[in-house]
């Protein structure tokens, strides 16, 4: 089945614990990822920071609105067990427990007061509340960083040759290879030898090189005979590694020899170019910046 939402979480949840003993989170996770037949699969898809499992992150916040609601109360980090409140919910025989039940306590209605006064803006009611506050953020990310990343690629196919090789170069250059900048680009885009658009330092160092093959290609995939092409250029110069960058994409055809090949050869696509300039800050600027906090227990422990 499909992961759960936290909504659906909240009755399951107090059900487990309904004993009035102390459980854990960790135990908890894994007692109702049994329950809801997740699979192993399932159990490890993370969320799109990868940071931490999606089925964990909407059990926290389905203990968290219960605590808030005051049906669940912590004993102690990591711990936690049901309520008075929360008993006497269960003996009212409910078919789920959700945000909307949830609000006949003030405890519950001050919360989401405080929430709303720290600026929260819901667009879709339903959607909002079938989503943990981390993955409304996260999926909201997501979205903004597949629009730049599109609007960036359609920038860098409209640029020129010369432009596009002094991208190649200054993106190279911040993730460290090429030595110094002045260097990369003498050595980028001077050889012209059967394939291979330029050699540029592996580390500062110099102790090793890496060949470059530079194709602004427009709609057209790269198949294999290109990269095969590159390949060869490669073993003419008796070298062993090689970037292979498009503004387009690679066939499955040429994917699968570059994985089978004794060189180590990268393909780097146009939507793989568009997010290591985003990720290097090539081509883009910041706009705004959120750092999300969680308590420190430790501070709070009286010792």
């Amino acid at each position: 089945m499909a992961i759960p939402d936290y909504q659906s979480i909240m009755l399951p949840l107090l059900k487990l614990i309904c004993d009035e003993k102390e459980h854990s989170f960790r135990e908890t996770v894994y007692e109702l990822a049994n329950r809801f037949n997740l699979t192993e699969a399932e159990r490890k898809e993370l969320l799109p920071s990868g940071q931490q499992a999606i089925f964990d992150n909407r059990v926290g916040w389905a203990r968290t609105y219960m605590k808030k609601a005051g049906l669940i109360d912590s004993t102690r980090r990591g711990f936690f067990r049901i309520t008075t409140r929360g008993k006497q919910t269960l003996a009212e025989g409910l078919k789920e427990i959700n945000v909307n039940y949830l609000k006949k306590f003030t405890e519950f209605l001050e919360f989401q007061a405080i929430k709303k006064e720290a600026g929260a803006v819901v667009h879709d009611e339903k959607e909002f509340y079938d989503q943990t506050p981390e993955e409304s953020i996260e999926v909201g990310y997501a979205k903004l960083r597949k629009d730049l990343a599109f609007e960036m690629l359609q920038r860098v196919k409209g640029c020129s040759a010369d432009f596009f090789e002094r991208l190649v170069v200054n993106l190279l250059v911040k993730m460290g290879y090429g030595g110094s900048r002045m260097d990369a680009g003498k050595a980028v885009g001077k050889t012209g030898d059967g394939g291979i658009d330029g050699i540029i330092k592996e580390d500062k160092l110099g102790l090793d090189v890496v060949y470059i093959q530079a194709k602004k290609w427009e709609n057209t995939q790269v198949g294999r005979p290109e990269v095969q092409k590159f390949v060869g250029a490669l073993q003419g110069q008796r070298a062993r590694k090689g970037v292979f960058i498009t503004t387009s994409s690679f066939s499955p055809d040429a994917r699968d020899y570059a994985s089978r090949i004794d060189s180590k050869v990268v393909l780097i696509d146009g939507n793989e170019l568009a997010s290591l300039m985003i990720d290097n800050d090539l081509g883009v600027s910041s706009i705004a910046k959120y750092e999300i906090k969680k308590i420190d227990s430790d501070f709070f422990t009286d010792e």
